[in-house]
């Protein structure tokens, strides 16, 4: 009887281990810089356009989040370090530089998934 409850309680732990990643958000994204940039953000530290850095609502700030624009199939990776967006139904807001990487900077916003990095 023992160990079967220490069997099963094994499997459950290694079950947890190989735990399946968090299922990604998606909507719509934009992007801000030129007249943030030098200013400071919800996380306290300056605003750098050219970083790989989002605002998001409810993320903790200083979390990493995988983010691909669904239009074009581009992936990075970028970390919260503000609040926002405050433009209706939109889920991110991007610094310049991570909407250049994703490509999106000439439309302003993008369809985007993202997740936990």
């Amino acid at each position: 009887m023992k160990k079967t409850i220490f069997t099963a309680a094994a499997a459950a732990v290694l079950a947890l281990s190989f735990a399946a990643p968090a299922a990604a958000s998606c909507g719509k994204a934009s992007w801000y810089g030129p007249g943030f940039h030098g200013k400071k953000t919800a996380s306290g530290e300056r605003f750098n356009q050219n970083a790989m850095t989002a605002a998001h609502k409810t993320l903790p700030l200083g979390t990493k989040v995988k983010v691909t624009n669904k239009r074009n199939g581009r992936s990075i990776v970028v970390r919260i370090n503000d609040r926002g967006p405050y433009a209706h139904g939109r889920v991110l807001d991007l610094s310049k530089g991570a909407a250049s990487k994703l490509g999106f900077i000439r439309s302003g916003h993008t369809s985007v998934c993202y997740s936990k990095a």
